[in-house]
């Protein structure tokens, strides 16, 4: 019975682990806001104003590439 809750509490510490380090990784992308005039919005101190979103950044896996036709 004590192996059994070992392993349990073992395992719940391990797990997390395991699960974060295939987690994708995030960047945060930022593009002028623009309005109706087609111009850049300016805030009060005169700099351009930014709408941010934040993305997640995946890994790309190397494919093999396509044969071309024969004619």
């Amino acid at each position: 019975m004590k192996k059994i809750l070992v392993l349990l509490i073992s395992l719940a510490f391990i797990a997390p682990v395991f699960a974060a380090d295939g987690a994708a990784k995030t960047k945060q992308v930022c593009k002028d806001t623009i309005g109706k005039d087609k111009k850049p919005v300016k805030n009060k101190d005169g700099s351009v104003k930014q709408t941010c979103k934040t993305i997640k950044v995946h890994k790309k896996h190397d494919g093999t590439p396509v044969p071309e036709k024969k004619k």
